[in-house]
């Protein structure tokens, strides 16, 4: 199956700072805030939900194409794609511009500084899809350039393309008409509790309005695994316990990876997200989004001994 991934691309640059912001800070003077913290080196991570979400997929057998907009930097980023068998052609290079970036500065405490340059993913990919696809096809919208969020539903919809639209990090980007016509005719809206609360508020949607528009509701719900709605009917998936979880971030992406991967493979959504649970599981047991590492026979192990398939 041809999947689309479409969203952002992005590098994600972390500090330390060895002590604490507080004592570097003083509430009195708030207001004339000037501060400058000596860090700990410098690491650099790829990320961003479109790369995220095809990490994933590539290590479970997937080639999708990527959609999305990068900058001059990219190159490093790039050779990985392609290392992992993963087509650039879907990628649209702004010159004048760096790729997404975001610059995080951790204290002793845990306590962050984030700063976030959008860089070129203010620019849409400009991807032209052809007016009839060959071969079964499907594609997720994930967070990324606004306007590829608001465009890209309506050419999949042309073309005849299920998806998932996957609002996230963008919902409050987004206008309510935006999200409500993206939703219109969606294969399934994909979103964690708190976010679906967050786009029934700015749509003005109920949960039932918005099952009526879309043909499924994905929520995910951190440890305690997932919950799909299919019109009257429910079905709650669990997580994969994992020993030690030590980073949440990129999480989601890998459970969405898991479910375009079952539903590349014909299974129900229920199916395929309890193959998204056990992505989940690989992202948080390691610090980062693309930092962790497996072979279909390990997943598989994993998967077989949690829901009793494999891939």
């Amino acid at each position: 199956m041809q999947l689309y991934v479409s969203g952002s691309l992005a590098l994600d640059r972390i500090m330390n700072f060895p002590g604490k912001f507080a004592d570097h800070i003083l509430p009195e003077k708030i207001h004339i805030l000037n501060v400058s913290f000596m860090v700990e080196g410098l690491s650099e991570y790829c990320g961003g939900t479109a790369g995220n979400i095809a990490y994933n997929l590539a290590m479970l057998g997937e080639k999708p194409l990527i959609l999305g907009s990068v900058g001059k930097d990219f190159a490093p980023y790039a050779k990985r794609l392609t290392d992992l068998g993963l087509s650039l052609s879907g990628i649209r290079t702004v010159a004048d511009q760096f790729t997404a970036g975001c610059y995080i500065t951790t204290d002793e405490s845990d306590n962050q500084i984030t700063g976030f340059n959008p860089g070129a993913m203010r620019e849409p990919c400009g991807y032209r899809f052809a007016e009839k696809q060959q071969g079964p096809v499907m594609a997720i919208v994930s967070p990324g350039n606004v306007q590829d969020m608001v465009e890209l539903p309506a050419a999949f919809k042309k073309a005849g393309i299920p998806y998932i639209f996957d609002p996230g990090q963008q919902i409050p980007v987004l206008t309510g008409e935006q999200m409500a016509q993206a939703i219109d005719g969606s294969f399934a809206l994909c979103t964690n509790d708190y976010e679906l609360e967050m786009v029934m508020k700015a749509t003005g949607l109920s949960r039932a309005e918005l099952l009526n528009r879309t043909g499924a509701l994905v929520t995910t719900l951190g440890d305690q695994g997932s919950l799909i709605a299919q019109g009257a009917s429910e079905t709650r998936v669990p997580a994969l316990k994992v020993d030690k979880a030590l980073d949440p971030t990129g999480a989601g992406d890998a459970f969405r990876a898991g479910l375009l991967k079952g539903l590349s493979l014909g299974r129900s959504l229920a199916k395929s997200a309890e193959l998204g649970s056990v992505c989940a599981a690989y992202c948080v047991e390691k610090k980062g989004t693309q930092e962790h590492r497996f072979t279909v026979a390990g997943f598989n192990a994993r998967l077989s001994a949690h829901c009793g398939q494999t891939v």
